[in-house]
């Protein structure tokens, strides 16, 4: 990783920096961050010479050689210094909640306008509204594209930023050119390491946060972190990782609730983790335990499926969408815990 001594370099000492490493075999790729860009080497950066060759020049502070195979999203890399803004919210910094409709039914848009308007007056930060869905039944509905017109819609109405999922490269295209504020990738994609690759790239030099749910057989966190590199490599660091349940399936839950691995992800990571409690424990009556146990983990923000009418919703909504009025109690009591949490541990950093 090489950390120039200027926010950004010229085009003219880019140029001479791609030499050089060029001169070893190895690529750049350049990672902006909100306020300082950096450059991830892509071959064999152990050369004693290409380092020295590289902080000889005057223009380059230093360079980290990072010993995880996830360099980029180390916690001690230096991207942990970079800034995730989605809206008026600096992720990280304040807790942030996404709510809205599982699956948007584009031939119902008034519901979701509703739920939109509701859940910001509840005091959601983000919208969420699922357009393509993965189902396991290929003659379940599969989404419309038509429901990403009802997407920017209620951007356009409530001011709120949006978020919805991406499955492949046709869909991360479309969300891009309308201008989606987030991205989400499932827990089904979360191993599509072609996908995965290809959203990097789309997002490159684009304000999009991409949020990365942890697939369902992710057994060790060092693939969550893997997957996430993949996109972090593309060159966007705006990135949120999403513990949202795992299997085997806990009995009389819908996965088995992982919120607990939140610290463990803040251990070895900057990133910021926002747990979907929703697709955790799959029940709606659930949904706010499993949250507020999140926020005690230390997460920094909920993404929680929310329907002003939830039987007649479309997709998981009937099951475990919350309504509006719970889900602000649950930003309510969210916040209290969130702010109760950060306190001590303000305090032992300070002493």
């Amino acid at each position: 990783m090489i950390i120039p001594k200027v926010s950004k370099l010229t085009p003219e000492q880019e140029a001479e920096l791609i030499r050089v490493t060029g001169e070893f075999g190895v690529s750049l790729q350049t990672i902006r961050g909100e306020s300082q860009t950096i450059y991830a080497m892509k071959g064999d950066e152990t050369s004693e010479l290409l380092v020295a060759r590289i902080e000889g020049l005057e223009y380059i502070d230093r360079v980290d050689r990072i010993q995880t195979p996830y360099k980029l999203m180390a916690r001690n890399n230096e991207l942990s210094k970079h800034k995730i803004r989605v809206g008026s919210k600096i992720i990280g910094q304040d807790f942030v909640v996404m709510a809205g409709h599982c699956t948007i039914d584009p031939k119902n848009p008034t519901a979701f306008f509703e739920t939109a308007m509701a859940v910001k007056e509840a005091g959601a930060d983000v919208v969420r509204g699922g357009i393509w869905k993965p189902r396991t039944n290929p003659h379940s509905y599969q989404g419309d594209a038509q429901a990403l017109d009802v997407l920017m819609d209620a951007r356009a109405k409530t001011g709120l930023p949006v978020i919805t999922e991406v499955m492949d490269e046709q869909q991360l295209v479309l969300a891009v050119e309308r201008g989606v504020d987030m991205l989400q990738i499932g827990a089904r994609n979360a191993l599509n390491y072609s996908l995965l690759r290809e959203v990097g790239r789309q997002v490159f030099g684009k304000p999009i946060t991409v949020l990365l749910k942890r697939g369902m057989h992710m057994g060790r966190i060092e693939e969550f972190l893997l997957a996430a590199e993949y996109i972090v490599s593309g060159g966007n660091p705006n990135i949120l990782l999403t513990p949202r349940g795992t299997l085997p399936a806990m009995d009389g839950y819908r996965n088995h609730p992982d919120e607990c691995i939140t610290p463990l992800l803040k251990e070895k990571t900057w990133a910021p983790v926002v747990v979907d409690p929703s697709h955790s424990v799959g029940k709606a009556a659930y949904v706010p335990f499993s949250a507020l146990a999140a926020v005690a983990y230390g997460a920094d923000g909920l993404i929680v499926e929310t329907h002003v009418n939830p039987k007649t919703g479309i997709g998981d909504d009937p099951k475990q969408a919350i309504t509006p009025e719970v889900l602000a109690k649950l930003i309510q009591d969210s916040r209290a815990v969130h702010a109760m949490m950060r306190g001590p541990v303000q305090l032992v950093a300070k002493g």
